[in-house]
C-alpha cells in the first residue's frame, strides 16, 4: 500500500514562542512535516538547501533582512511556494501585500493577544493554506507579476447595464493586479471576491486603487455597485448582489462558510446569477477548490457570459478547473488575454447577442 508524502514545511520567524506554537500546530496535521525551524533570513536560506522544504511560512518583521527582501532573493533561485504568517495591522497588512507583489502565495493573520480561539483558528487556515500552496506552480507567479507590469491600454467603453462578477484564490491577488489597473475608467460595475483575511481586503483594495483608472474599494453594506467601481468583499463576510431601482448594491453579511470560505465566491455568483441573469459576466480565476464552480453555473444557466483562468497561466488550477469540469465556464482564457475577453464581451455585437 502506498503512503502518500507529508508536505515538508519550514518555519521562518524571529520570535521563539511564534515558531514553537507554529511548529507544534502544524505539526498536529498528518498532512504536514515541519523539518525546520528559522529565525531570520540568513539560518532560513542555510536550511533551504540541505532541508529542501515544499513550503514555507514566513513573517515580514525580521531583523537582518525583512521577509521582503528575503523573498526577492529567494524565489530567484529557489521557487518555493511560500505562505505569510503578518500581524492584523496596518503597517503588518501594507507588508504582507508587498509580500505578495513580489511572490508570495498567500496570507494568513495571526490571532490578536492572548486569544486562543483565535489561535486555533489561524492554525487551521495556515494547514489549509500549506496543502493549497504545496500545489501551487510559483513559476507563474513570476510570470503573472511581469504581466502585471506590462503597459497596456484598453479601450473606452461606457455600458451601464451591465456587471463583473470575479472570484479568486491562491495566486489570485498577483492575477488582479494585472488585469484591474488595464480597467478602462468606464468600466461596468465589479465586485470582486478574494479569499483574505479581514483588513488584508481593505489594504489590498486602497493598493489596488492607487494604481488603477477605476476606483477600488473594499465593499461596505449598502455600497452601489456602479460603472469605474471595483468593489472588494471584505474578509469574513459574504457578499450579496441586491436589486436597488433599476441598479444594484451589495449587501456584506456574517453566515457559515460556504464552499469552505467566508466570503464566498458561490455566495456571490449565485446572487449575481439570480438578480443580473444576462446583464452579468462571471470570471473564475486562480485558487485551489471548487468555490465559485457552481456558483459560476448558475450564472451561465442565467445566461451570463462565462469565463475562467486557463491552466497555462493559473498558479493553481483548481477552481478553474471545476468550473471547466461542470460546464460552467464557455471558455477558458489565459490572464494576459482576459481585459481584452471580457472588453470584447462587452461590445456592442455582445449586448446584442445578449438581449
Amino acid at each position: 500500500m502506498s503512503v502518500t508524502r507529508k508536505i515538508r514545511v519550514l518555519i521562518v520567524d524571529d520570535s521563539a514562542i511564534a515558531r514553537d506554537l507554529l511548529e507544534r500546530g502544524l505539526s498536529r496535521d498528518p498532512a504536514i512535516e515541519v523539518v525546520g525551524k528559522a529565525e531570520d533570513a540568513y539560518v532560513a536560506r542555510d536550511k533551504l538547501v540541505f532541508l529542501k522544504p515544499d513550503v514555507v511560512t514566513l513573517d515580514v518583521e525580521m531583523p537582518k533582512m525583512d521577509g521582503i527582501e528575503f523573498l526577492k532573493r529567494l524565489l530567484p533561485q529557489y521557487p518555493l511556494p511560500v505562505v505569510i504568517v503578518s500581524a492584523v495591522t496596518v503597517e503588518g497588512s501594507r507588508r504582507a501585500l508587498e509580500a505578495l507583489d513580489a511572490g508570495a502565495v498567500a496570507v494568513v493573520a495571526k490571532p490578536r493577544g492572548d486569544d486562543r480561539q483565535g489561535l486555533v483558528t489561524m492554525l487551521a487556515e495556515l494547514a489549509q493554506e500549506i496543502k493549497d500552496a504545496a500545489r501551487a506552480d510559483v513559476s507563474k507567479m513570476r510570470r503573472t507579476i511581469a504581466i502585471a507590469k506590462a503597459t497596456r491600454r484598453a479601450p473606452v467603453i461606457r455600458d451601464e447595464g451591465r456587471i463583473l462578477a470575479i472570484g479568486a484564490s491562491t495566486g489570485g491577488t498577483t492575477a488582479l493586479n494585472a488585469i484591474i489597473p488595464a480597467f478602462p475608467p468606464t468600466m461596468p460595475g465589479t465586485v470582486v471576491v478574494q479569499h483574505m483575511p479581514p483588513v488584508f481586503t481593505r489594504m489590498f483594495a486602497e493598493a489596488l486603487n492607487k494604481v488603477s483608472q477605476v476606483e477600488v474599494k473594499e465593499a461596505q453594506d449598502g455600497d452601489e455597485v456602479k460603472l469605474g467601481r471595483v468593489l472588494i468583499a471584505p474578509g469574513d463576510l459574504h457578499v450579496h448582489l441586491v436589486k436597488h431601482g433599476i441598479g444594484w448594491r451589495v449587501s456584506c453579511l456574517p453566515g457559515p462558510k460556504v464552499s469552505g470560505h467566508r466570503p464566498s465566491v458561490d455566495v456571490l455568483f449565485s446572487s449575481v446569477a439570480e438578480r443580473a441573469g444576462n446583464k452579468a459576466l462571471g470570471l473564475l480565476l486562480t485558487g485551489m477548490g471548487r468555490d465559485g464552480a457552481a456558483g459560476l453555473l448558475e450564472m451561465r444557466h442565467a445566461g451570463a457570459t462565462c469565463l475562467a483562468q486557463d491552466e497555462a497561466s493559473s498558479v493553481v488550477f483548481g477552481m478553474p478547473k471545476e468550473a471547466w469540469d461542470i460546464g460552467a465556464a464557455e471558455r477558458l482564457v489565459g490572464l494576459d488575454q482576459v481585459v481584452d475577453e471580457l472588453l470584447s464581451c462587452l461590445s456592442e455585437t455582445n449586448l446584442q447577442r445578449k438581449a
